[in-house]
C-alpha cells in the first residue's frame, strides 16, 4: 500500500485526491471482537484500536447523485454501500449495524452557496419517493468521516432498481450566527434531487481493504470533491486575530485566536476568544460540542463560563466567548463538557471522547 494514501502521526497535513469514499465504522463496549456486516464482505472491526484516530479496516467509494440549491442552502447527495457506524447520544456511543434490508448508505452535504461554508447543526430529514409513493423516511445523522469530514448520513432500504426522488428537508439553524450570516439560515427549506439506483452500479463502487495498516495511528486522506465544498477548518495562518496557542484533546485539535472586538451580532464589550476545533490529521471541523473555559490572570479569574457554538464567515464554525481582555501571562483552560454529538465512521469512533470516553482539558499559556 502506498503510504501517501495515509496521513501518519509524523507527516504533514497533506491533501490528495483520493477515490476513497465514506468509511464503515467500528466497535463498541459490548460488540463482539469479530463483528462483521452481514453480506457485504466488510472486514471485521479492528482489534486493539488506539485511543484516538486510526487508519480504518477499509474504505469505500461513492457515487454522486446530484446537487440542488434552494433558499439559503445548497445540497449535495451521494450514496455508497450500506455500512456500520457509531451513533452518539450524550455520553453514549452505540454501534449501528447493517440491517438485512439496507441497500445503501445515503449521504448529504449542506452548505452556503455564497461562501462554500459547510453548515452543521441544521437538522436534516430525508424522504425517498418512487412514482410518488413514499419508500422510506428518516431524520439522518450528522456524521464525521475521514475522507468527507462533516456530513449527514444513514442506511436506507429501497424497492429495487429504478428512478427515485430524494427530498431533503433542512431545519433552521439554531447555532449562533455572526457577520454576514446573522440573518441567514433561519428558515426551513426543502429540496428534491433525482436519484437513479442500480444494484449493479452500486456493486461497482470501489472497495479497498487495509490489512497491514488498519489500526495504526493516522488517517485516510480527505477526498477532493469538485461538486461540493469540504468541511476543512481555516488554517491557523488565515484565522482572524492573534492565535495564542493550540492544544489537543483526544485527537481534537483546538486552535485559539483572540480578536480585538466581538464579531457583528454578539453583544458585549471586550475581546473575543474563538476556539476553532478540528480533527488532528485532516483538519475537518468538529461541531456540536459543549465547551467551557476559564481565563486566569494570576489569582484573578477574568472569565469563567461557556464558549458558545458560533458560525462566522471568516472564523467558520467555532466556539466563542467575550472577555474583558487577554494579556501576556494569562492562562486559558478549556474543558469539553459534552463530546461532539455526531455519529462516527470507522477510524473516529475511539476519538473525540467516543468509545474510550472523556476528553482531557486543554491549558494554554498566553505569551
Amino acid at each position: 500500500m502506498d503510504r501517501r494514501r495515509f496521513l501518519q502521526t509524523a507527516s504533514a497535513f497533506t491533501v490528495s485526491a483520493a477515490v476513497a469514499g465514506c468509511l464503515g465504522s467500528a466497535g463498541s463496549d459490548d460488540e463482539p471482537s469479530n463483528s462483521q456486516t452481514q453480506s457485504s464482505g466488510v472486514p471485521s472491526i479492528v482489534e486493539n484500536r488506539p485511543d484516538g484516530i486510526y487508519i480504518p479496516s477499509h474504505i469505500e467509494g461513492m457515487k454522486m447523485s446530484g446537487t440542488a440549491e434552494q433558499g439559503d442552502y445548497a445540497f449535495g447527495l451521494m450514496y455508497s454501500y450500506a455500512h456500520r457506524f457509531w451513533n452518539v447520544n450524550g455520553d453514549s456511543t452505540t454501534l449501528t449495524e447493517i440491517e438485512d434490508d439496507d441497500a445503501i448508505h445515503l449521504m448529504a452535504n449542506v452548505w452556503d452557496p455564497e461562501t462554500g461554508t459547510v453548515l452543521p447543526d441544521t437538522g436534516l430529514s430525508v424522504e425517498i419517493y418512487q412514482d410518488d409513493s413514499l419508500v422510506s423516511q428518516e431524520t439522518i445523522y450528522p456524521m464525521l468521516s475521514q475522507p468527507m469530514g462533516f456530513h449527514y448520513g444513514a442506511n436506507f432500504g429501497l424497492s429495487g432498481d429504478g428512478a427515485y426522488t430524494v427530498r431533503l428537508n433542512v431545519g433552521a439553524m439554531t447555532t449562533r450566527r455572526t457577520g454576514s450570516f446573522q440573518d441567514r439560515f433561519s428558515e426551513p427549506t426543502t429540496a428534491d434531487i433525482p436519484f437513479e439506483y442500480s444494484e449493479q452500479e452500486r456493486n461497482e463502487i470501489s472497495f479497498e481493504r487495509f490489512d497491514t495498516e488498519a489500526g495504526t495511528n493516522g488517517a485516510v486522506d480527505p477526498r477532493e470533491m469538485e461538486m461540493m465544498p469540504d468541511s476543512r477548518a481555516p488554517s491557523e495562518s488565515t484565522l482572524p486575530g492573534r492565535v495564542i496557542g493550540t492544544g489537543m484533546s483526544n485527537d481534537a485539535q483546538f486552535v485559539v485566536t483572540v480578536i480585538e472586538s466581538p464579531p457583528a451580532g454578539i453583544d458585549g464589550d471586550g475581546q473575543y476568544i474563538a476556539v476553532s476545533s478540528r480533527t488532528r490529521y485532516n483538519q475537518m471541523v468538529i461541531p456540536a460540542m459543549g465547551i467551557e473555559g476559564t481565563l486566569l490572570r494570576g489569582d484573578e479569574t477574568v472569565y469563567d463560563g461557556e464558549f458558545t457554538r458560533t458560525l462566522d464567515p471568516e472564523l467558520n464554525y467555532h466556539y466563542g466567548a467575550v472577555v474583558d481582555s487577554v494579556e501576556s501571562g494569562d492562562e486559558l483552560t478549556l474543558q469539553v463538557t459534552t463530546q461532539p454529538q455526531t455519529a462516527r465512521h470507522e477510524g473516529y469512533e475511539t476519538a473525540f471522547g467516543g468509545l474510550m470516553g472523556g476528553m482531557n482539558d486543554v491549558t494554554l499559556a498566553v505569551e
